[in-house]
């Protein structure tokens, strides 16, 4: 019997021929990914005993949640990780005006490759395993045990095969694939499963759009999101100049549950409060007020994200009754949309441009809603309170849905704009 992508990966990270899930593993980490939480991992770390790094070169530490600093507490935060960075010689520090969020810096900073297992100390961490990664989120004491010894105890994942098949519309992002999967999956349909994505859709799509497939698998319950590793990823990652080994599936490697999805038909998505598994085609979606429109975030907030909100936006104003974000994912993305253009279509549209963060995404800052007010967003999370007030909403869609709504008023569909 065959294995799997990530059964493959987690077998050479583990110095074994084959595992199967199920199985108890030791295995050796590729790279280590902190942002703030990085604190806490500090804490562990020397509670530990633990004095020096395992290696620095494998570790990096990105400040992406509360950029700039937004209060004291995150000041002190930023201090105290400077401080560790600096005292361990991790050279692999991206301050503020730097880098940006995390994910993406991973992404498109070449830090991560196909077949290497990456942990992070947050819950997206799955967004990289569009590179053909075994990417996972961990705890801050398993951060600190990884960063004192370079290993981590893990259970091998159940793999779900998820084939989507069929052309993308008009107007249509990887947002839409993956909310339509949330919808049928739910929420809890793939805790600690290592969901791997196939079929001629995916093959067909770009590292973007895959980047937010595999992003969102985190509000399915999986331990990993995963796509096999092909041309263009290889293109992805030329700039780079690293040599890889490609890791594939075997054409026998057993899967304990197979979907397939149909994307033919399919319309634009949205998640509705209170859960990212209450998704509506736009098309359920009548006269639904927003009073804010949030464009970026891990999940999209690449250039690919920024230039299909400026089509619909060139020449255009926000709704007089809606604010409009827009926060790049990274500097260089900050860099290349003002390089191109776009902000000039954002600010003439009276959208206003944040530094890249994290920020309102998980209610940090830039961005809070008050009581009674909707949100229509580019985000990975719809829950209560997510974004301020227990009394807000938060609606989430695609980069075309968010700045059509963003026009109207109201959540519209983008490929009647």
């Amino acid at each position: 019997m065959g294995m799997t992508l990530s059964e493959k990966i987690l077998a050479k990270a583990s110095g074994k021929e084959s595992v199967r899930p199920g199985d108890i593993v030791d295995a050796k980490v590729d790279l280590a990914m902190s942002h703030e939480a990085c604190t806490f991992v500090i804490s562990a770390f020397e509670e530990m005993g633990a004095e020096k790094v395992w290696d620095k070169d494998k570790i990096v530490v990105i400040l992406d949640h509360w950029v700039p600093a937004s209060d004291v507490r995150s000041a002190s935060l930023h201090k105290a990780i400077r401080k560790f960075v600096r005292e361990q010689g991790i050279d692999n520090f991206l301050d503020v005006g730097r880098g940006g969020i995390a994910h993406q810096i991973l992404a498109e900073g070449g830090w991560v490759l196909p077949g290497m297992l990456v942990v992070g100390t947050d819950s997206h961490t799955p967004t990289t395993g569009a590179l053909g990664a075994f990417a996972t989120g961990i705890g801050f004491t398993e951060m600190a045990a990884v960063f004192a010894l370079g290993e981590l105890w893990l259970k091998v994942p159940e793999n779900v095969k998820v084939v989507v098949n069929g052309s993308l519309g008009n107007r249509m992002d990887g947002k839409d694939i993956i909310l339509k999967v949330i919808r049928d999956f739910k929420v809890d349909g793939a805790i600690y499963k290592a969901v791997e994505f196939t079929g001629s859709t995916i093959e067909s799509i770009g590292i973007f759009h895959r980047l937010a497939i595999c992003n969102m698998t985190t509000e399915m319950g999986a331990k990993t999101g995963i796509i096999a590793p092909d041309d263009k990823t290889r293109e992805y990652l030329s700039w780079t100049g690293k040599q890889y080994e490609p890791v594939l599936s075997d054409e026998d490697a057993e899967y304990q549950e197979e979907r397939e999805f149909d994307i033919t038909d399919l319309e634009p998505q949205v998640a509705c409060p209170p859960n990212v598994d209450n998704v509506k085609g736009v098309s359920e979606l009548k006269n639904v007020k927003v009073q804010q429109a949030f464009l970026g975030s891990c999940t999209n907030g690449r250039i690919e994200d920024l230039r299909a909100a400026a089509e619909i936006l060139k020449g255009e104003k926000v709704h007089k009754d809606v604010r409009m974000i827009v926060m790049p994912a990274s500097q260089s993305i900050y860099m290349q949309a003002m390089e191109e253009g776009l902000f000039d279509i954002f600010l003439d549209a009276n959208a206003t441009i944040c530094a890249p963060s994290c920020g309102p995404c998980f209610g940090g800052h830039g961005g809070l809603l008050a009581a009674g007010e909707a949100c229509i967003s580019s985000t990975n999370r719809n829950f209560v309170a997510r974004m301020g007030s227990p009394e807000s909403f938060v609606y989430l869609g695609s980069p075309w849905t968010v700045a059509a709504s963003a026009l109207y008023g109201e959540i519209t569909d983008p490929r009647s704009v």
